[in-house]
């Protein structure tokens, strides 16, 4: 999968939101918290922004197994 590594935390986001969008009911506020998160991590780890989302959505939504 990704080299990335992901706090616990940013993935219990992404979990959040994915389960929302999942029931038809994403909140702004958990999208914008997932934002927040996703952008402090890339700009931490020194990555862009876009290839950490992307990595946190297949490593979310996409699990093996």
């Amino acid at each position: 999968m990704s080299d990335i590594q992901f706090p616990d935390a940013l993935l219990d986001l992404e979990r959040a939101a994915w389960e929302e969008i999942q029931a038809g009911h994403l909140t702004v506020d958990t999208a914008a918290a997932v934002q927040d998160a996703v952008t402090a991590h890339a700009n931490e780890a020194g990555l862009s922004r876009y290839d950490v989302e992307m990595e946190l959505k297949k490593a979310v939504r996409h699990r093996e197994g």
